[in-house]
């Protein structure tokens, strides 16, 4: 199994996108191009990240940061697929994380934060592609896109070094009535988690469970999770979507118990099976 430094390593090269800033609904606010590169140093021993923004009218900024370890609110996924953030939820401070998706030549990653409140203060949502490469051209998520069922695998990784473990996933998404959803999700052989969702514009409401939930929908396949508003008390999620092909989705989650614990980052890779 590859180390999680190694797994970092799996993100090196000259990433060019933007940063697209974006309200809590979704509108677009400002874009900013970008040029992100990771080059490790001393024989893969250091990874030397610069960071680069043409803000648009502005003069150009630049950001160099050089690490040999990795932070305490950091994880990686096998394939390169990584988030960092708080590793607590507090009603006092800000909260938020980075989840960034990595497939092949392209990568997908979207910031979800909470500046001292409840609810979703900021949203960025960056699409970078490896510098000599053409990206991918997708829609925006729809409901339709989303309907069916689908099936793969979860592979969850854990910020207290527990080994990590792979289950199957199941998810059905059907229509119910023409502004609902009806969504059935199950883990391996757990019991299915049944919950209705109200279609709102380019969001999805779900109302049931722990904590009410939004799932935005975002330009070039993605889709922000989030917490309506935060209840303290009980657990919460963030996650990204990334709807690669049509029928191939992958899904970031980072879990925190309901004391606000950051307990685990699961890879959720699904394919559409009808």
């Amino acid at each position: 199994m590859a180390s999680q430094w190694e797994r970092l390593l799996k993100n090196t090269g000259t990433w060019i996108g933007s940063f697209t800033q974006l309200s809590p609904t979704g509108e677009q606010l400002s874009d900013t191009p970008t040029e992100i590169a990771l080059i490790p140093q001393d024989q893969g021993q250091m990874m030397r990240q610069e960071i680069r923004k043409r803000p648009p009218g502005g003069p150009p900024q630049e950001t160099v940061l050089e690490y040999r370890s990795l932070g305490k609110g950091v994880l990686f996924c096998e394939d390169g697929a990584f988030s960092q953030g708080s590793i607590q939820w507090s009603p006092f401070g800000d909260f938020g994380a980075e989840l960034g998706l990595i497939q092949g030549q392209e990568r997908l990653r979207l910031v979800e934060i909470f500046k001292g409140e409840r609810t979703l203060s900021s949203l960025t949502l960056i699409r970078e592609y490896l510098q000599g490469t053409q990206p991918q051209s997708r829609p925006p998520v729809t409901v339709d896109q989303l309907l069916g069922t689908w099936e793969g695998e979860a592979v969850s990784v854990y910020p207290d070094w527990q080994p990590e473990d792979r289950t199957s996933t199941r998810l059905e998404i059907q229509p119910a009535g023409s502004d609902q959803i009806q969504q059935t999700l199950q883990f391996g052989q757990a019991p299915p988690i049944q919950s209705l969702g109200r279609i709102r514009e380019n969001a999805l409401q779900f109302d049931q469970g722990s904590q009410p939930v939004t799932v935005l929908m975002l330009p070039d396949g993605a889709s922000a999770t989030y917490p309506t508003q935060i209840e303290a008390g009980k657990p919460l999620f963030l996650e990204a979507g990334w709807l690669i092909q049509p029928d191939l989705r992958q899904r970031l989650i980072r879990a925190y118990s309901s004391q606000g614990t950051w307990v685990s980052l699961t890879l959720v890779t699904e394919r559409k099976v009808a």
